[in-house]
């Protein structure tokens, strides 16, 4: 599975920003998708992520309330859709796919990793 993640840019905070990740599948198209984020100087932290049916949706304490992820199969992305961002929001905001039946909350969970896309937020 490669994925290729888009979407970031920089807005002011309150704005609203929606990242996407597509994927060219492999044998199995049955993967939950994560977004994880990295700030400079900081671990990678995960963010949310979908089940392969879309059904099941899990977030951080931080994006909750204010991000939703979901997922188009037939488009094979998945999106997040990011409202109320805050400067604490800014980092490289990464996809990750995993063909495990259960979700994954750790980077180590996840076997295939996109390049990243830079959120921006300004005070």
């Amino acid at each position: 599975v490669q994925l290729q993640a888009s979407g970031g840019g920089l807005v002011q905070a309150g704005d609203s920003l929606m990242l996407s990740c597509v994927a060219s599948e492999g044998p199995s198209s049955r993967y939950a998708v994560g977004w994880f984020r990295q700030a400079p100087g900081k671990e990678r932290e995960f963010v949310a992520t979908i089940n392969w049916s879309g059904a099941s949706t899990y977030y951080s304490d931080s994006a909750k309330g204010r991000f939703t992820i979901s997922r188009d199969s037939a488009k094979k992305t998945v999106y997040l859709q990011m409202n109320n961002l805050q400067p604490e929001d800014t980092a490289v905001y990464y996809c990750a796919a995993t063909e495990r039946v259960t979700v994954g909350f750790v980077r180590s969970d996840y076997d295939y990793w996109g390049q990243g896309t830079q959120v921006t937020v300004s005070s």
